[in-house]
């Protein structure tokens, strides 16, 4: 299973590296030290952590002002595969993303629950709003 360092668990989780250091040290997510002394998060507890984080998000925070680009950087959070079609989420930091593809691509893939993924959409229509 990956293991993700703090900061690399941060950029997933859409916080500063001190932010998601603080909840570690809080207990909200387990970690364990590699032989080099490392703090690292098991991938299926990131997984898990980051549904917890992202159901918590209200929306309230106070964003920069941005347009938001067509890649989204997460962790596998949830696969399901049929006969046919599979359907695999995404949490890339407070977005939850659902894709639905071909089985065989999910294979091909190796797509599993707390694996780093990267979804990218593509749209004709793309809205821009300034908060």
């Amino acid at each position: 299973m990956q293991s993700y360092t703090i900061g690399q668990a941060a950029r997933l989780l859409g916080v500063s590296p001190d932010t998601a250091r603080r909840w570690a040290d809080a207990g909200r997510v387990t970690t364990h030290r590699d032989e080099n002394g490392r703090r690292l998060i098991d991938g299926r507890d990131l997984a898990a952590f980051s549904v917890e984080v992202g159901q918590g998000a209200t929306g309230d925070e106070e964003e920069p002002y941005t347009s938001a680009r067509n890649a989204f950087p997460g962790i596998v959070t949830a696969v399901k595969l049929g006969d046919v079609a599979a359907q695999v989420e995404i949490q890339a930091g407070p977005h939850r993303i659902v894709s639905l593809l071909t089985r065989e691509a999910v294979e091909e893939l190796g797509l599993e629950v707390g694996m780093q993924a990267t979804a990218r959409v593509k749209s004709t229509s793309v809205h821009i709003d300034r908060t």
